[in-house]
């Protein structure tokens, strides 16, 4: 037998072959602890977004390992995965038996290589949008250059259609977590990150809030409404041609405000136009649109600090038109506290706000959904919308071309669906801490961090 500088060739041999195994095995050491670990931050995510069954969070782990384990059929993997009790964290061990190369030579076939890792969860993730229909396509859609920015937050769809999340053509998603119960459509670019799956349903975080009951019926004082009629040339502007008729939306609402006014808080029967010129002020309190919309349009400002409004009735509902002016706050006390809208969950056969003449029509649901209230926000200076849209029965469209809500401290919106298009950016801001507004319990405040451990 041959000897090389005091060695037999097959102890040298034996000798290379067992450095090329050892760095084999610290690669792939390597490899499956990068999957472990981004398993368990996966079901450390659907832990913080909901208080998901055990079984949910161990397959959105699993599955978050195998993908990224990257295992082959000649060396099978195996995962164990276990969900504490309090659901504050998950953990997972990883193990996969290597062949060796060069193993004959040192009579072992195989090394079992095993890792682990846990996460554990401190505090929830804010919830900044929550879609609530478990079955519609496009339950939450972005259509063209619609945008919705959440850098802090996460965004969620409890729908478990394939396509319950769409993102199409040059719209973007951008959030800390998006989670989909079902599966989502769209390029890698219209998400980041790339939605999870498969994700837990959340309960409706405030299906208890109570609503306000509607008293008698609130008149705008006679000085908010000048007719054609009027000699008073005050507040007078020339109308703009692309401002459209208005007939049909004065025809069918009862409160119609077309002048400079402060309005108080009460029942508006029959719903409420501001349009014109109109610049408005609301006293702090509840306003209550019952049985017709609340209607902004033209060239019209509204402004109000510490206000709510809550929405009864099919004929209720929303348009903030393309030229008008909102800025709104929540209210700080009382009962609907950091409710910026709210809505009566019973709705029949709901009739969807009239427009004017020149509003580009409503585009329709992508899952087909009719029985929901309209929602829709076309203005392009909607920059604070500050406190918690919630809307369970409601569709909400936002189809502006300028930013939306981006100077609010907080935005949140719950709502049946939501849909963007044209080209909005939606601001869904999480500082909790700059403003008097309340969150209300459910949706945010706390900021979720995993601890990852090996």
């Amino acid at each position: 037998m041959a000897v090389i500088f005091g060695l037999s060739a097959t102890v040298l041999i034996a000798l290379v072959g067992a450095g090329i195994d050892y760095a084999r095995l610290n690669v792939r050491q390597r490899q499956l602890q990068s999957a472990v670990d981004a398993g368990v931050l996966a079901g450390g995510n659907a832990l913080k977004l909901a208080m998901a069954t055990t079984v949910s969070v161990a397959g959105v782990t699993e599955h978050a390992i195998r993908s990224e384990a990257k295992t082959s059929s000649a060396q099978p993997l195996s995962v164990q995965v276990a969900v504490a009790d309090d659901r504050t964290s998950v953990s997972a061990v990883v193990r996969e038996d290597v062949k060796l190369m060069f193993g004959n030579f040192v009579g072992l076939s195989t090394v079992a290589l095993v890792t682990r890792a846990k996460a554990s969860v401190v505090g929830r993730m804010r919830l900044c949008m929550l879609t609530l229909d478990e079955a519609a396509s496009g339950a939450f859609n972005l259509e063209k250059n619609a945008q919705v920015t959440a850098r802090d937050c996460a965004l969620y769809s409890n729908s478990k259609s394939g396509t319950g999340m769409l993102g199409q053509a040059n719209a973007m998603a951008l959030a800390q977590t998006i989670c989909s119960a079902g599966g989502y459509s769209g390029a890698r670019a219209n998400f980041a990150p790339p939605p999870q799956t498969g994700c837990p349903v959340i309960a409706d975080p405030l299906r208890d809030r109570a609503g306000p009951q509607a008293g008698p019926c609130t008149k705008p004082p006679a000085t908010a409404y000048k007719s054609d009629d009027d000699d008073d040339d005050d507040d007078d502007e020339d109308d703009d041609p692309e401002d459209g008729d208005d007939d049909s939306i004065t025809k069918s609402v009862k409160n119609i405000v077309n002048r400079t006014v402060t309005l108080d808080p009460g029942t508006y029967c029959g719903g409420l136009y501001i349009t014109d010129y109109a610049k408005v002020t609301l006293r702090p309190g509840i306003y209550i649109i019952k049985d017709g919309p609340l209607l902004v349009g033209k060239q019209a400002s509204v402004s109000g600090v510490d206000v709510g409004f809550y929405f009864i009735g099919d004929k209720s509902g929303l348009v903030f038109e393309q030229k008008t002016t909102i800025s709104l706050s929540a209210p700080t006390s009382g009962l609907m506290a950091g409710l910026l809208m709210a809505e009566d969950r019973n709705v029949a056969n709901p009739v969807a706000p009239p427009l004017n003449s020149v509003t580009r029509p409503t585009p329709p649901s992508a899952g087909g959904t009719t029985k929901l209230r309209l929602y829709r926000i076309i203005s392009d200076n909607a920059r604070t919308m500050l406190g918690t849209i919630y809307l369970p029965s409601g569709r909400v469209v936002i189809d502006a071309s300028k930013p939306v809500a981006d100077q609010s401290a907080y935005t949140v919106i719950v709502a049946r669906q939501v849909n963007l298009y044209e080209g909005p950016n939606l601001y869904l801001n999480s500082n909790y801490g700059a403003t008097s507004v309340p969150v209300p319990p459910g949706v945010g405040p706390l900021a979720g961090k995993l601890l990852l451990t090996q």
